[in-house]
């Protein structure tokens, strides 16, 4: 399609705003065409009122509509073929099968949710019958259900320019939920999101459901996303990016007259522990597992191993040579901004910094565009113990490593841990029930615990929890990842002494969409 730089406003195209700016190829540095319009104030309010009208048709629209309407989704974004590939790599340096993937996950995300539409379940309808015998007091008849929150405001992630952006989880998740999307294009790869956004509203056509349902704003600064953040008629938000930025959405939902929910993912170092036996055992293959970790995806990942603990021991010196082997033999990858190849460096000058901090192998710096070099650093679980800033991220291809003294160090480490969104155990069967005490530790640190694997790579299914404990979000309780994510942007609503021909038709007694209910206590289909 030919690029417009335009805001998608329900359905139509705008650019109003004089300021401008343009997507950047990271491998080169240069400008890449057309020039993107920031959305001025009023697009923006034109964009959120049309979905705060468009939410008095789609909240009551049926399961079925909205899941033919998120099939239709994923068929146009196919229907780029290769010119959606081929934009995503040019603005964000990511290799083609790497991004033909991550449509595939888009995709099937889609799907996934249409399913659950369609199965109907989700809605997670109760009756509690009348009981008007009761003694002392009768029961009234109550039922109730999960019911859409209203227009969310949606932010695109840098890292994933398809997956976690116009129609990424967030997206999917409140668009299933029955909420008009607001989104934030993101500024590094404005014509990619500019593609999606149009499939949005090409499959909103053919599906016959209001334009308003949704809209892509695009701005290069922070102006943008705070006047959504901002807006009475913003309801919710979803974020996926740093931590200063999801925490500034934070406090300006919670300053509003009306504070609203804001569920950031806001990033995290995974901790990964290898334990001595399996260390023992499998040290060079960890090593070369955990390299390619590390460095997958040029270290780009929410989830990339970014904290490695392991006690004292002749294993654990020839692991860390073997690590510092692979990881010099590694060349330096293409980042997705300037920014962050900046952000990356700083993050590594500032941990070298530390006294008691040492670079253990630095991998090939070519030094052109954003390239990284991959690197692994070490420092003693005593260190870790007394200086909260190593736990802080580095976005990038870099790991540090934290060696404690023996099992009880080890422990003490894990117990000074912030939250994550994912924790990783390496042991052997003797090793876990030696260390039993450290999986109850980390399931009150992570949202996910890997036994003998690598955080990287996160399955879209049911039962993902993509999520944690604070600062990794800003809310621990559910997941930006799977089908559960759809509960983030709803609520519960009761019903009372209802007539009959008044309840929505997943609360009515002869269930004519034919879901599971908590019915008098009983999980029941009938």
């Amino acid at each position: 399609m030919n690029l417009t730089g335009s805001n998608h406003i329900g359905g139509t195209l705008s650019k109003k705003g004089e300021s401008r700016f343009s997507a950047v190829d990271p491998s080169t540095g240069r400008q890449i065409e057309p020039m993107f319009h920031e959305a001025t104030e009023d697009e923006i309010n034109e964009a959120i009122h049309k979905a705060a009208e468009a939410f008095r048709i789609y909240r009551n629209t049926s399961g079925n509509d909205k899941a033919d309407f998120l099939e239709a989704v994923g068929e146009e974004i196919l229907a780029f073929g290769p010119d959606l590939i081929a934009r995503a790599m040019a603005e964000s340096g990511l290799p083609e099968a790497r991004l033909v993937g991550e449509r595939g996950r888009t995709v099937g995300q889609l799907a996934l949710f249409a399913t659950l539409l369609r199965e109907g379940s989700w809605v997670d309808a109760r009756m509690d019958t009348a009981l008007p015998e009761r003694k002392p007091a009768p029961r009234p008849d109550i039922r109730s259900l999960q019911k859409a929150l209203g227009p969310v405001g949606v932010f695109g992630a840098s890292n994933f320019p398809l997956a976690f952006s116009v129609a990424g989880g967030d997206t999917v998740s409140a668009l299933a939920a029955g909420c008009p999307v607001v989104f934030k294009a993101h500024p590094a790869h404005p014509g990619t999101c500019e593609m999606v956004g149009s499939a949005i509203q090409t499959a909103l056509q053919k599906t016959g459901l209001p334009a308003g349902v949704f809209s892509l704003l695009q701005g290069r600064g922070t102006e943008v996303g705070m006047a959504i953040v901002r807006h009475p008629q913003i309801k919710a938000i979803g974020f996926t990016g740093s931590f200063a930025g999801g925490k500034a959405l934070f406090d300006a939902a919670n300053r509003r007259a009306e504070p609203i929910p804001v569920y950031a993912e806001m990033g995290s170092t995974n901790p990964v522990f290898l334990l001595p036996r399996r260390l023992q055992e499998q040290g060079e293959k960890i090593a070369q597992d955990l390299a390619a970790a590390v460095t997958l995806g040029v270290g780009q990942f929410c989830t990339n191993p970014g904290l490695v603990f392991l006690q004292q021991s002749d294993a654990e010196a020839r692991f860390k040579d073997s690590l510092s082997r692979q990881i010099r033999e590694l060349t330096a990858g293409v980042m997705l901004t300037a920014g962050m190849k900046s952000g990356y460096d700083r993050g590594i000058e500032r941990l070298s910094a530390v006294g008691g901090v040492r670079v253990l192998a630095k991998g090939k710096d070519v030094g052109e565009g954003s390239r990284a070099a991959p690197q692994v650093l070490e420092a003693s679980a005593a260190l870790f113990l007394t200086v909260p800033a190593l736990e802080e991220e580095v976005f990038g291809p870099s790991t540090l490593t934290i060696t404690a003294a023996n099992r009880s160090e080890l422990l003490q480490a894990a117990e000074r841990l912030g939250g994550h969104l994912t924790a990783t155990i390496h042991g052997t069967d003797a090793d876990l029930e030696e260390y039993t005490e450290l999986i109850r530790i980390l399931e009150q640190k992570a949202g996910r615990l890997v036994i003998n694997g690598y955080p990287t790579g996160v399955e879209v299914c049911s039962a993902m929890v993509h999520g944690g404990p604070f600062p990794a979000t800003t809310d621990c309780r559910t997941t930006s990842v799977g089908t559960l994510a759809i509960h983030r942007f709803t609520r519960p609503v009761c019903y009372q002494g209802f007539p009959a021909g008044l309840l929505p038709p997943e609360l009515q007694d002869d269930n004519p969409l034919g879901i599971w209910r908590l019915v008098d206590g009983e999980r029941r289909k009938d």
